[in-house]
């Protein structure tokens, strides 16, 4: 039988987000794949040109529509560091837990989608049951549930209300309950699982390297790089945690993907419940930031997907001269064919689902 291509998407329930991907298979092998991407480009490094630098925040927060904070703050980081000036430390503390409650939905959002790519029905409903505890949480903080506007230049847009530590603290107990019973239970514990992922998709760390691959799809391959942890932003050097990485050989495949990400759930439950400890209980949680700038500020933090990058210039005036976006999944994205090549095709949406891909960003 000849060599020929099929085109996954660019509207395939496993693509996650508007984009295709293009498998050449021989039978059922895949033996070369082309990722196509740019459905979703909206442009918006040129659009933040023409935008003052605080009313950029609210386009920031949509290119990750599932994890809009965490790009808000490296935006804010970003503008912060130009302009020189410096978040209260309370500020710090809520932006760190903010942080983490977003990175919790993120990480439920992907194990909702993977779920049903394997079959696996149970884990969309079980992951977004939980999930809407963590967008509670962050609605009581920020007053939305999606797309946040929280963070601002300088700080957050508010304070934490009085009942958000004791509401916080009794949706971790409970999610950390249903995390080490009833999610190790359908997920690691189940050999139709580890027989769909183990040995699926590898690339190595040399590869994952070469081609840009941060966050949790690095570290499921040995590598220990964690920005929270090697370039530590805001408080996360005074906090105790551990970065999750693969350390069984340095695998690289689907199920270290999976396993790396489900244990940062419980991590992250962990960063929060110390921020809360020790967060100052009183004091400022922004300062107000000029509105012109002349300078350079360039940022990068561990985002839910990898390495978010942004570098900001002004020239002075009250919006940005050059916005520049490092997108972790666009890198991840390249990196695609090497984990396609000689699986099955029916392989294809184990893999592709297990680098957790987030469209908005990738295209920007």
């Amino acid at each position: 039988m000849p060599e020929f291509w099929i085109n996954m998407g660019p509207q395939h329930p496993m693509t996650h987000g508007l984009w295709n991907m293009k498998v050449k298979v021989d039978g059922e092998t895949v033996t070369d794949a082309k990722p196509e991407i740019g459905y979703l480009h909206r442009g918006y490094e040129k659009i933040m040109e023409v935008r003052e630098f605080q009313k950029n925040v609210v386009l920031t927060d949509r290119l990750c529509y599932v994890s809009s904070i965490t790009w808000s703050h490296a935006y804010c980081l970003a503008v912060e560091k130009m302009m020189g000036i410096e978040t209260p430390e309370r500020g710090q503390w809520i932006r760190v837990v903010a942080l983490e409650l977003q990175r919790i939905a993120s990480h439920l959002m992907w194990l909702a989608a993977y779920g049903p790519d394997l079959g696996l029905l149970t884990g969309l409903l079980w992951a977004l049951r939980e999930r809407e505890l963590f967008l509670d949480l962050i609605q009581l903080m920020s007053g939305a549930r999606m797309n946040q506007n929280y963070p601002r230049v300088g700080g957050v847009r508010n304070d934490l209300p009085d009942n958000f530590e004791a509401m916080c603290r009794r949706s971790i107990e409970h999610f950390l309950e249903k995390v080490n019973n009833e999610y190790q239970r359908v997920f690691q514990e189940s050999k139709v699982f580890h027989m769909r992922t183990e040995g699926v998709g590898k690339i190595s760390a040399a590869e994952a390297i070469d081609w840009g691959v941060t966050g949790p799809n690095l570290r499921a391959c040995g590598v220990n790089v964690d920005l929270r942890r090697l370039d530590p932003y805001e408080v996360y050097e005074e906090i105790d945690f551990e970065p999750q990485v693969w350390h069984d050989g340095g695998a690289g495949d689907s199920y270290a993907r999976f396993v790396c990400r489900f244990n940062e759930l419980r991590e992250s439950c962990q960063i929060i419940l110390q921020a809360l400890e020790k967060m100052p209980k009183t004091g400022a949680y922004r300062v107000k930031a000029p509105r012109r700038a002349e300078g350079e500020g360039y940022a990068k933090t561990e985002d839910s997907r990898g390495e978010a990058l942004f570098y900001v210039i002004g020239d002075g005036d009250d919006r940005p001269y050059r916005v520049k976006i490092r997108s972790p999944v666009f890198c991840t994205m390249a990196a695609t064919p090497i984990m396609l090549r000689g699986n099955k095709l029916a392989d294809s949406v184990a893999i592709l689902g297990s680098v957790d891909v987030c469209v908005g960003e990738m295209d920007k």
